[in-house]
């Protein structure tokens, strides 16, 4: 299994945006950023205190903030559009589908606040369905970085790639579990190790609970890979193609609905190209709750141990 980098300090994904925002800013001059009033917690705020003329916070309004960036990049500007997750890809859908997705604009959607570990926020503000809403619209690209150091990696790519993109972030600090010298590849998934019983196919917070699964697992003698697939749109066919070749099961795991996002996108490709049995882990058809992060994973069963007792129980039937 690769290298595991626990040496260094968890941080949340939405700080090292803001850290690669305000680099990206430094190096370029037609980087613009745009935020609903949340500028503290998306950690846009950094680029706002370096590059006042660059940055304009647009309110609690949603849908001006996603026509006005539209707008931006028809002018040539590369406009970064952050705020929740919640509320960027539901309040301002139909914008992002007209004027960023149909339109073809040179958008990044940059989302903070993804998933059930907003935690005491409760199901207001826990985007469990972002994914999804976004996989559906054409043009559109969704990335949901693992780490700290995925997230500096995709925001500097999607910066020089043309067109829509939805990077996914979170609140709460993570585990470092990329290599330090990793570089994000659109439509490329990271395989830390390939198992011959099952293969866990992960993004986002996940992965490192994916690889902590997977040592507990191999330990008893189910022999267990993981692999980081934060290119959830375009997917990386061939490294799910080879996953599945080689194992018995395919288990996908993300902090979402397990409607239509990753487990939907995996499920789909491998039941036309290779149908095998696929475990769908992430929150069934319900809405979040009110919690700590580390609670409300295990309250809806994708924390460790209960990946852990997922996975045996599937490979028993």
């Amino acid at each position: 299994m690769g290298e595991r980098l626990s040496i260094k300090k968890p941080k949340a994904t939405r700080s090292a945006y803001g850290e690669a925002l305000l680099e990206l800013g430094k190096k370029r001059s037609d980087i613009v950023a745009l935020d609903a009033d949340l500028s503290g917690s998306t950690k846009t705020g950094n680029f706002a205190k370096a590059f006042p003329d660059r940055f304009f916070n647009m309110g609690i309004a949603e849908q001006d903030m996603i026509g006005t960036a539209a707008g931006f990049a028809k002018a040539g500007k590369v406009p970064f559009a952050s705020t929740f997750a919640v509320f960027e890809t539901g309040r301002a859908w139909d914008q992002i589908r007209l004027t960023v997705c149909y339109s073809n604009t040179n958008v990044k959607l940059v989302a903070t606040h993804g998933g059930i570990t907003v935690g005491e926020d409760g199901a207001s503000h826990q985007a469990l369905e972002d994914i999804t809403l976004m996989r559906a619209l054409p043009n559109m690209r969704v990335i949901v970085p693992a780490d700290a150091t995925e997230t500096v990696s995709v925001i500097n790519a999607v910066a020089e790639i043309e067109g829509p993109f939805y990077v996914r972030l979170g609140r709460a600090n993570v585990p470092y579990v990329m290599p330090d010298d990793y570089e994000f590849k659109l439509g490329k998934a990271y395989t830390f190790s390939t198992g011959k019983d099952v293969n866990i196919i992960a993004a986002g917070i996940m992965v490192d609970t994916a690889l902590k699964a997977a040592e507990i697992l191999s330990k008893e003698g189910i022999d267990t890979g993981v692999v980081n697939m934060a290119s959830i749109k375009p997917l990386d066919e061939e490294a799910l193609l080879n996953a599945a070749k080689s194992c018995k099961l395919i288990v996908t795991a993300e902090e979402h609905s397990i409607i239509g996002g990753l487990g939907g996108a995996v499920s789909e490709f491998l039941s036309e190209n290779y149908p095998m049995s696929v475990k769908r882990i992430g929150i069934q058809d319900i809405f979040g709750c009110s919690g700590s992060g580390s609670e409300l994973l295990e309250y809806h069963g994708i924390g460790v141990d209960n990946v852990v007792k997922t996975i045996k129980t599937a490979l028993i039937k």
